[in-house]
């Protein structure tokens, strides 16, 4: 089963990388950009076949070792 993890910073922290994507899309002439936010992605693959035991596995491993909860939202997807 694989596990997907898509990090990025919360509202209002600052994203230096993000502020040089949009600095250098806006020199490139894309000027409707606005924002940018530069984040991880992250794929762990387990041996299961539950899935809401992998979702809490997956929740379990955010929380401990894959996210900073304070600065970084999450998103999980499983897929069998």
């Amino acid at each position: 089963m694989l596990i997907k993890f898509f990090i990025k910073p919360r509202k209002g922290v600052l994203d230096p990388q993000g502020r040089a994507v949009a600095e250098s899309l806006k020199s490139l002439g894309f000027d409707n950009v606005k924002d940018v936010k530069v984040g991880k992605y992250i794929e762990v693959y387990v041996d299961s076949t539950d899935k809401e035991k992998a979702i809490e596995e997956a929740k379990e491993m955010a929380k401990k070792a894959i996210v900073n909860d304070l600065i970084e939202d999450y998103e999980i997807q499983v897929v069998e």
